[in-house]
This record gives C-alpha cells, structure tokens and sequence, in this order.
C-alpha cells in the first residue's frame, strides 16, 4: 500500500499542532515528524503529546525523521534516546543518517564504523518492533545508488531499509535507474519536484514522479510517499502539491490493480 504524507520540517517555524491542522486540511494521511524540532530527540512528553495530536485527527505517524549519524562516535543524541523517542511517538520506521561523508571520500575505517554501528542499533530496534531506513542523500554513503546498495548488503539486516528521492544534479534517466536498484531496500519515499534550485511545484512534476511509481507501485509492503520542499514554505502551495500527489499516488494505485 502506498499512503501520502507530509515531512514535518519542511514547516520548521509552524508548531506540530498547525501542521497536523495543515495535513489533514490537505487530504493526506501521515507526517514523519523531525527530530531537531517538532519531537526532539529525547523529549518523551512531546513525542507522547504529538503522536496523540496525531492520531486524534486520524491521521498516522509515517516515521521519525532523527538526526542519528550512524558510525559518528561523537554523535548526538545517542540512538537509544532516539529509539526511546520513536517508541513514545509509535513511529514504524527511523530515519537515520550514513555517516557525515560522501562515498567518494570515505576510507576503509568510515565504511566500518558505519557498518558496525548499523548492525549494533538494527538489533535495538529490531527488538522494538521498528525498522531503520537512511536518508537518500548527499555527503553520506548513500550518496549514490552504488554506495547505497554496497552499505545495505554489508550491513545485511531485514530491519535496515533505505528511502529514495530524487537526485537534483542526475538525469531523469539516471534518477530512474537509481531507483530501480535500491528497490529491494526501498521504505518510503521523499517526494518534491526536482527541476531547477528551488523547488519546484509539483503539479509541474506528475509525469516524471508517474514513471518512478511505475517502478514502485508492485512493490510488496506499505511504504509513504511524503512531501518534503515546497516553494516559498508556502502552506498555501503546499495544500496544491498535495493534491498533485494524491493523483501521482492515486494513478499508481490504479494502475497496480488493473
């Protein structure tokens, strides 16, 4: 099943309450709530307050966007307190970091310490019921679709997935193959308009997001496609982009079970 949400720090400035006013004004049906703001690591009454917030509105939490660097041993917060924190807020999934450098710069010991702190924080959520998915993105090892599958197989834990979004600086054609072969770790996905140095409106994106639900619409398991980057952190050309959404993820649905 492929459910629509909201990224909460795309509204960094607004408090949890109006953003859960904003999602479901919108149509949509899950927020992943950050951890340097909304629900701060650590911070178990908010994380209880806004999962009830949360649900109240009929709404469901997509994930914990956590601000954990995996193999930094200087890291804050610790993963336990994360964890503690994903628990209180009933998060399925944690989004965390692969390391503070990009796979082009990363010697031998990074690509361990990596490694071994994934599997040590896999078996602490595995124990919890909650899985572990790295953020698509630049200056970490998953960098790339190659650095981010060479991270997964090493790492080799059901629980440890990855989310996927769109490259800015790569061709639709390398964006396409990208996705295809992170699917077999793929947990949710980071959805925006990629053209051009600010966000784009998404609208203006359907058909090229429609080729990458192509790929992921026969997918097993659930998984959120979430807004994330709106232009001007406008909450007015967000409630557009999640109608574009709606129909980008609608269209993939019927496509599916046709």
């Amino acid at each position: 099943m492929i459910q629509t949400g909201l990224v909460s720090v795309t509204f960094r400035k607004l408090p949890p309450d109006e953003i859960v006013r904003l999602v479901l004004q919108s149509g949509l049906q899950g927020i992943e709530w950050g951890g340097d703001v909304h629900v701060p690591h650590g911070d178990i009454k908010r994380a209880e307050e806004v999962f009830q917030n949360t649900l109240e509105a009929g709404l469901c939490v997509a994930s914990y966007g956590s601000y954990y660097r995996v193999g930094n041993e200087a890291n804050t917060p610790e993963f336990e307190q994360v964890l503690e924190t994903a628990l209180a807020l009933h998060a399925p999934t944690i989004r965390v970091w692969a390391g503070d450098l990009g796979s082009d710069r990363a010697g031998a010991d990074v690509w361990r310490m990596v490694i071994d702190d994934s599997r040590r924080i896999a078996g602490l959520a595995a124990e919890a019921g909650i899985d572990l998915a790295f953020e698509y993105h630049e200056q970490t090892l998953t960098d790339t679709s190659l650095s981010a599958c060479r991270l997964l197989n090493e790492i080799d834990r059901a629980n440890v997935l990855c989310y996927w979004q769109p490259p800015v600086e790569l061709s639709r054609a390398a964006r396409l193959q990208g996705l295809r072969e992170i699917l077999p770790w793929l947990s949710n996905l980071h959805v925006f308009n990629p053209s051009g140095a600010e966000p784009g409106i998404l609208a203006e994106g359907v058909a090229e997001w429609s080729q990458y639900m192509d790929i992921v619409r026969n997918l097993p398991g659930d998984r959120f496609c979430l807004l994330e980057f709106v232009r001007g952190d406008s909450p007015l050309q967000f409630l557009e982009d999640a109608q574009a959404l709606k129909k980008i993820c609608s269209s993939a649905k019927d496509a599916g079970t046709g």
